[in-house]
């Protein structure tokens, strides 16, 4: 190993739906965080870890800071800020087709509180989707919240100027040996990535109303050599009427639910699975301490 490796830990910040979870798994080439089109998909941080010849980059992917309305959203943001002050370097990401608001601006005020401030790059993605004007305009208006940072600007989802964006983390980050071993790519169980692809079929096919009261619990995992994985799940909604729904008429939204989920475990695990989902009711669980004990909030 060159005595010039590099390796830290890289909080990920910016609000939500921004490609956080996009960006990572784009570095990995390999999906290991959910994404969806809603806000809130990533709810507990999650490290993705990328090992190159001359550095080990350990991204660390938060939840998008906003403002809580529950006792959950208070946890991942209190979440969010703890990594923030752990890391050796921040990634803020935001998004150039839309000017900062006032997510970003509590993002920015964060990162000045900081006792220690690490280096700080602003990734402005989605530029494939920016117009020249917005181009031309945005990316000034976020540096002026984070006037000491590189600035880039990326596209997570088409891979546009992820090698350059590489560079700068790996320039930035403290000379070290690698903190974990090559092989490994997250610090998650395939058990605990299964339950997040569920919640993410769930974010991808249901209702506005719905997907963010729910949460799926992994009831059983079980290994069946040649013959793949066995996995019960069990999702949890708030209310009795989105339990129907969650359903569907006939049954046919859970299946769409499992039959989307089911492929998305299988790409991730590289083998056969059998999914068995059920639906139950945990009146107000995200406001309720003991609830977000038992789902590991």
């Amino acid at each position: 190993m060159s005595e010039n490796y590099h390796s830290g830990f890289v909080a990920i910040m910016g609000r939500p739906n921004v490609g956080k979870s996009t960006l990572v798994n784009a570095f990995l080439q390999q999906k290991i965080a959910p994404v969806s089109p809603r806000p809130q998909t990533t709810r507990r941080k999650q490290l993705g870890i990328l090992t190159l010849e001359n550095a080990q980059v350990i991204f660390v992917d938060t939840p998008g800071v906003h403002q809580p309305r529950h006792k959950l959203g208070e946890k991942m943001n209190a979440e969010a800020m703890k990594t923030l002050e752990e890391s050796d370097l921040i990634l803020f990401i935001a998004d150039v087709t839309v000017f900062p608001g006032d997510d970003d601006n509590n993002l920015a005020g964060w990162v000045a509180k900081l006792k220690q401030r690490p280096p700080i790059i602003l990734a402005l993605n989605k530029m494939d989707r920016a117009s020249n004007q917005q181009l031309e305009d945005i990316p000034s208006a976020y540096h002026q919240l984070v006037p000491q940072a590189q600035l880039h600007l990326i596209s997570a989802s088409k891979r546009q100027n992820l090698e350059e964006l590489l560079t700068s983390i790996i320039n930035l980050l403290p000379f070290g040996m690698p903190l974990f071993s090559e092989a490994q790519l997250t610090d998650l169980y395939e058990r605990d990535l299964a339950g997040e692809l569920v919640r993410e079929s769930c974010l991808i096919y249901l209702q506005d109303e719905i997907p963010h009261g729910i949460t799926v619990r992994i009831d059983q995992f079980t290994e069946r050599n040649e013959h793949g994985a066995y996995i019960e799940a069990t999702i949890f909604v708030e209310r009795e009427s989105h339990k129907g729904i969650v359903i569907g008429q006939n049954g046919l939204m859970l299946k769409k639910i499992g039959a989307h989920a089911r492929k998305e475990i299988e790409e991730m695990s590289g083998r056969k699975v059998f999914l068995s989902l059920r639906v139950k009711v945990s009146k107000n669980w995200r406001n309720s301490e003991k609830m977000l004990r038992r789902f590991n909030y």
